[in-house]
């Protein structure tokens, strides 16, 4: 079963009132729980698409260089380039 930890946010009033307004009968979320859950699952999603464009920018970059500019490396290289 996955770990669950209880956190403790402060917010304005403008923002706890946005919150309210999309919690209950009137929004779109049952509890605050869920509506803050959402929000990280759309957050992480949205990271983990940047951080996949991001790579296939990356592999889009390096397949359109000329094989003139490849050079080998061994996996220790390529290790300690990642790593500075």
């Amino acid at each position: 079963m996955p770990r669950t930890t209880t956190m403790t946010v402060r917010l304005s009033e403008i923002l706890s009132d946005f919150v309210a307004a999309n919690v209950g009968e009137a929004g779109s979320y049952d509890n605050v729980s869920e509506y803050i859950r959402d929000l990280i699952r759309r957050d992480k999603a949205r990271a983990d698409e940047a951080a996949f464009e991001r790579l296939k920018a990356e592999l889009n970059h390096a397949f359109a260089a000329p094989d003139s500019t490849y050079q080998p490396l061994s996996a220790a290289e390529i290790i300690a380039r990642n790593k500075a």
